[in-house]
C-alpha cells in the first residue's frame, strides 16, 4: 500500500476578537498534515454509511493515529472538502471514512 497523498486537517471556529493579543482569532486554521493512502469507498460501504451511493465518500488510511481536533480535511491541497463520517483502527493502519461536503 502506497502512502502518497498529503492530507490537510482544518479546524473551523467562530472568529472573535482577543483583547490579550489585540487581534482577531479563530476562523479556519490548518491544524495538521499527514501522508495517507486514499481510495474511494465501495458501493456496499456507501449504502451502509449513507443509505445511497450518491454521496462521494473516500477511505483514508494513515500509518499513525490522528489526534487532531478537526472540522474538515482536504487532499493534496485541492478545493474539495471532506467531513468525517467514521474512524476505524484495524490492526495495521488507522482509517477514516469521509464524505464530500456540499457547497465548498
Amino acid at each position: 500500500m502506497r502512502f502518497n497523498d498529503n492530507i490537510q486537517f482544518y479546524s473551523e471556529s467562530e472568529s472573535h476578537y482577543d483583547p490579550k493579543i489585540g487581534d482577531y482569532v479563530g476562523g479556519v486554521t490548518l491544524v495538521g498534515e499527514e501522508i495517507a493512502n486514499v481510495t474511494e469507498t465501495g458501493t456496499e460501504t456507501s449504502v451502509t454509511a449513507f443509505g445511497d451511493i450518491s454521496t462521494h465518500s473516500l477511505v483514508i488510511r494513515f500509518v499513525n493515529s490522528i489526534e487532531y481536533k478537526w472540522s474538515y480535511l482536504t487532499i493534496n491541497g485541492l478545493e474539495a472538502k471532506y467531513k468525517p463520517i467514521t474512524t476505524r483502527q484495524p490492526l495495521k493502519n488507522n482509517t477514516l471514512i469521509v464524505g464530500e461536503m456540499n457547497g465548498n
